[in-house]
């Protein structure tokens, strides 16, 4: 069995849908790091069947906005001493800046470099957002 140890401090993504792990370590860019990150993939689940599971050591400082867009399930721990601290639950935020691109090919976001994305959650249940500039609208599943 894969064994991997405890954190000292730092985060613990958990719960994550299995397959989007490395999405999430993708995005957020762990790979920059210089602390230490493991990826988890396909990790045994007593309540999911498999999961996947993110731990960064010493980085407290993450974008939760994009973990939730990339699986609003995800919980976070931080760790403090080899010890939970804090547990967050995860929520789809009601706006995204900056996140995630328009696809739009004629929304002002694509057609000019200095305008940040901007999203308005639409519909929590089905992870829909829409384009605050061009109504384009977006599932964040697909």
């Amino acid at each position: 069995m894969l064994e991997i140890t405890s954190l000292n401090n730092g985060i613990v993504i958990d719960h994550i849908k299995k397959g989007t792990g490395i999405k999430i370590y993708q995005y957020l860019n762990l790979d920059k790091l210089e602390d230490e990150v493991a990826l988890i993939l396909n990790a045994d689940s007593t309540s999911m069947g498999r999961k996947d599971i993110v731990k960064i050591e010493n980085n407290l400082d993450l974008n939760l906005d994009a973990i939730a867009i990339l699986d609003p399930n995800a919980t976070v721990n931080i760790i403090r001493d080899e010890k939970v601290v804090e547990k967050k639950q995860i929520e789809l935020p009601e706006v995204i800046e900056g996140v995630f691109e328009c696809q739009n090919p004629v929304c002002v976001t694509t057609t000019e470099r200095e305008v940040k994305s901007r999203f308005e959650l639409v519909d929590r249940k089905k992870h829909t957002y829409k384009c605050s500039y061009c109504d384009h609208f977006y599932n964040v599943e697909e």
